[in-house]
């Protein structure tokens, strides 16, 4: 009996853009995907950040919780308790753990447990997080920009970038997960770079 395949849609900073949510749920339907795992900051836009375009935080939550039973969600460093007052999901784990066939993903947000690139590991306020081995790939947002890349211990590392207020003149965009690959796309869902985890 072969195994059962499951896609994850991955992306990050919403930013109550109604918009840019509706247009990431007909890519989450056009490509067949199972489930969405969003990587936080969903309804607040931030005080660094100005509004973004189509700003509707309760049309957010409302077309998210249409999703919720495929919602596998982190929370970033604009979410609060209100959130769950409105979303039908959690939404306030700081990370999530995917295991897929036998890869496992380490999900979260990025203002907590990031990438670093000098040396390759995974760290928190500036020390390794020591649970992690045997990772395949690592999910964060928080930067609004977008990178998939293998760094120096061939953990695979992608930001999605925001789908609504992209930064340093990364496209605003989105990643699937599929078999072990990982597919980073812009928000009109053109493929830009592809990478395996094995």
């Amino acid at each position: 009996m072969g195994r059962f395949q499951v896609k994850y849609l991955i992306f990050s900073d919403i930013h109550g853009s109604a918009s840019a949510c509706e247009k990431i749920l007909q890519h989450f339907n056009n490509l067949k995907a199972d489930y969405l795992v969003l990587l936080g900051d969903v309804l607040y836009h931030g005080p660094r950040n100005p509004l973004p375009q189509g700003h509707d935080p309760k049309k957010v939550a409302e077309l998210l919780n249409a999703y919720a039973d495929k919602i596998i969600c982190c929370r970033g460093n604009c979410d609060a308790e209100v959130e769950e007052m409105v979303l039908k999901f959690p939404v306030l784990q700081s990370y999530s753990f995917i295991i897929d066939q036998g890869i496992r993903i380490f999900c979260t947000h990025g203002h907590i447990y990031a990438p670093c690139r000098a040396d390759g590991n995974i760290a928190v306020a500036g020390s390794k997080i020591p649970s992690l081995s045997g990772l395949g790939a690592i999910f964060y947002g928080h930067t609004h920009v977008q990178v998939l890349e293998k760094n120096k211990s061939g953990l695979v590392v992608c930001n999605p970038g925001s789908v609504s207020l992209p930064k340093e003149n990364s496209p605003a965009g989105f990643a699937t997960y599929e078999n072990g690959l990982v597919a980073l796309y812009n928000l009109d869902g053109e493929l830009l770079k592809e990478l395996n985890v094995c």
